[in-house]
């Protein structure tokens, strides 16, 4: 059972509020939904052939995203919702018929619809505010002579990628590498997995596909985190093997 779309509060609602918005959005008494924990879904898969840039572990070369379709995804900094897997491909013996489903979900936006990833390696640059100042002043000026805009043409590709730069933040000021930092050994990460709110836009439409220019969907997976905004999983540079750090951009 999927329940409706999370409703997003005001910003002066008490604790009190979102959760008698939560329970009324569930439709179902609290005490009458099934304990317990609940399944992982699958978020994306990775071949390490198909993406060399990513931080494989010696011995491995498949990744697993995984998380628990609840918004603990969004938190800050990280979540146990949001776990990595990396195994050794010819070690997957035995591959279920049909992957288990939670009894019911949070937040139904972060319930992916299956689809087909063809790894396509691109460049880009980082957002304007990963630069220079000087450099970013430069950019500035090159904006308003060109009939392309950096921060839509250039840098950041939109939409889910592996690897590559930081996305830019939208809605708030980066927290710096202090916010980035892993839980257990304080290294600061780097991009693992961006969760981006479509493929492109009127904006950004130079990195649409020349295999998808007619009548191709800019949400593919339909997941939608953090009110429309870019999930970004950040993985520890030491050892990737880490819980990610997520960070809502």
């Amino acid at each position: 059972m999927r329940t409706p779309r999370r409703l997003y509060g005001r910003d002066d609602w008490t604790a009190e509020d979102r959760a008698e918005v939560s329970r009324i959005a569930c439709g179902h008494d609290a005490s009458m939904l099934p304990g317990g924990p609940h399944p992982l879904i699958p978020v994306a898969q990775f071949y390490a052939p198909d993406v060399p840039g990513l931080p494989f572990p010696e011995g491995t070369d498949l990744l697993q995203v995984l998380w628990c379709p609840f918004i603990d995804v969004e938190d800050q900094g990280g979540s146990d919702a949001v776990q990595l897997r990396w195994r050794r491909a010819g070690e997957v013996a035995e591959v279920l018929a049909a992957a288990p489903e939670p009894l019911y979900v949070g937040a139904d936006e972060l319930v992916p619809v299956p689809c087909v990833l063809h790894a396509e390696q691109v460049v880009e640059y980082p957002a304007e505010h990963d630069l220079d100042p000087a450099l970013a002043g430069r950019i500035g000026s090159w904006d308003e002579d060109g009939d392309r805009g950096y921060r839509g043409a250039l840098s950041v590709a939109p939409g889910w990628k592996a690897g590559g730069w930081a996305a830019p933040f939208t809605f708030r000021d980066s927290g710096g590498p202090d916010e980035l930092r892993c839980a257990r050994c304080s290294a600061v990460g780097e991009p693992l997995l961006t969760v981006g709110a479509a493929e492109w836009d009127a904006e950004s439409v130079s990195w649409r596909p020349v295999e998808e220019a007619h009548d191709a969907s800019t949400t593919p997976t339909e997941v939608s985190a953090g009110l429309g905004y870019t999930l970004q999983l950040y993985a520890c540079p030491a050892d990737p093997r880490h819980p990610p750090v997520t960070v809502t951009q």
